[in-house]
């Protein structure tokens, strides 16, 4: 197992964001673990998200912009099984030692990170308007 976590934390890379003596256990997590996480797998995000499009609302594309936000905040809260299908992508990242760490307080984090998963996608929506085009 340590070739396992030593290989994921490099692989990761560093800590995004700050982490201090005053900083809660939830924002150590969300810094050290879900931030880098949450970057690498950004382009697989990405896929997923557009093959979710095109199973379940493929008129995604004529939507206006605040529409798509919408829509994008309703498929990660709303739909369970692809919320957990996300949740999935990014758990099967952490090491031995963080899983434990997420178990304690799972709820809080996984709360954190499904927010910091919209927002990800919300701010790069630009991006399914180029499937569109291709």
């Amino acid at each position: 197992m340590e070739t396992r976590d030593f290989n994921l934390t490099q692989w990761r890379g560093a800590t995004i964001g700050s982490v201090n003596e005053q900083s809660s256990q939830d924002e150590k997590f969300q810094n050290q673990t879900l931030r880098p996480i949450l970057k690498l797998q950004n382009d697989l995000f990405i896929s997923v998200f557009i093959n979710h499009i095109s199973k379940h609302k493929n008129d995604f594309y004529s939507l206006p912009v605040d529409k798509k936000l919408q829509f994008i905040e309703n498929a990660i809260q709303k739909d369970i099984k692809f919320r957990n299908s996300l949740k999935g992508m990014v758990i099967g990242l952490f090491t031995i030692d963080e899983y434990a760490l997420y178990i304690q307080n799972s709820s809080s984090l996984n709360k954190r990170m499904m927010n910091m998963l919209i927002e990800r996608l919300k701010s790069q929506v630009q991006l399914f308007e180029v499937v569109l085009n291709n």
